[in-house]
């Protein structure tokens, strides 16, 4: 996977591509990061990348000319999608990080700053992407987290891949509890199950958990897990839904009527 990054600052993404299993992944050539400052293509004396917005306005946005010149100098991949992180794009989740890992070779990541990008930067751009319902100085930290994001989901990132199936977000529902020695800490002791041997009991508890978690925490994903469970695979669907009741005890049903 090929990363290139559009961003007046590259210098910020130092830390994080030197740091951890995103290092290791560079390190392997499971996928590249390139930074191209669109600073470098600008064309008068004073490289300047902003100007004021025709029709006033607070604040300055970014030029298109150098956003222009910098993607198109890059190399273009057969499967290749052009973003920008931008609070009015598409939310960023789990699954969108999975369609990306799988779809594309080449991710070419544009990071707004100032006021903005002028709006024919879009004609760019395949596809928008949001952090979340919130501002920030620029696009640098969202790129970070979409580059950690799909990076962690390629082959050979995370040493058991089976791992990233159980995570939270993965099948809309968040992940159980989970402890570590020592078995009592302060008073607060590892629940039983755990430490039974069980491993059968282990996984009911483990599920039942994920659906109370989810429940109290984030019941909108648990919609999204019930309606995909009953719509995914007909009978086979209905039935599992039937075995999460059994799961549960007496505490929950996933067969809710809200």
């Amino acid at each position: 996977m090929r990363f290139d990054i559009v961003t007046l600052f590259p210098d910020c993404f130092t830390s994080i591509l030197n740091s951890g299993l995103l290092a290791k992944a560079l390190a392997k050539q499971i996928a590249q990061v390139h930074l191209v400052n669109p600073r470098d293509f600008t064309t008068d004396k004073h490289h300047k990348v902003d100007d004021q917005p025709y029709g006033g306005g607070v604040g300055m946005l970014m030029k298109p000319e150098p956003i222009f010149a910098a993607v198109e100098s890059l190399p273009i991949l057969p499967r290749r999608d052009v973003i920008l992180m931008s609070p009015q794009g598409q939310p960023m989740n789990q699954p969108l990080l999975r369609e990306l890992a799988t779809n594309y070779d080449q991710l070419v990541v544009i990071c707004g700053h100032y006021e903005g990008v002028d709006d024919r930067v879009l004609n760019l751009v395949t596809r928008e992407i949001s952090l979340g319902d919130f501002i920030l100085t620029g696009g640098e930290i969202p790129s970070m987290v979409l580059i950690n994001g799909v990076v962690r989901l390629l082959p050979g990132t995370v040493g058991k891949e089976e791992s990233l199936k159980t995570e939270s977000f993965e099948e809309y529902l968040l992940d159980f509890p989970q402890y570590t020695r020592p078995a009592n800490f302060r008073g607060w002791q590892v629940p039983d199950v755990l430490l039974s041997g069980n491993h059968a009991a282990i996984a009911r508890w483990r599920f039942q958990q994920q659906i109370e978690r989810t429940a109290s925490r984030r019941p909108d994903l648990l919609k999204l897990w019930e309606k995909e469970r009953e719509q995914g695979a007909g009978e086979q669907g209905v039935r599992e839904v039937g075995e999460v009741g059994e799961v549960k005890g007496e505490k929950y049903s996933c067969a809710t009527d809200n």
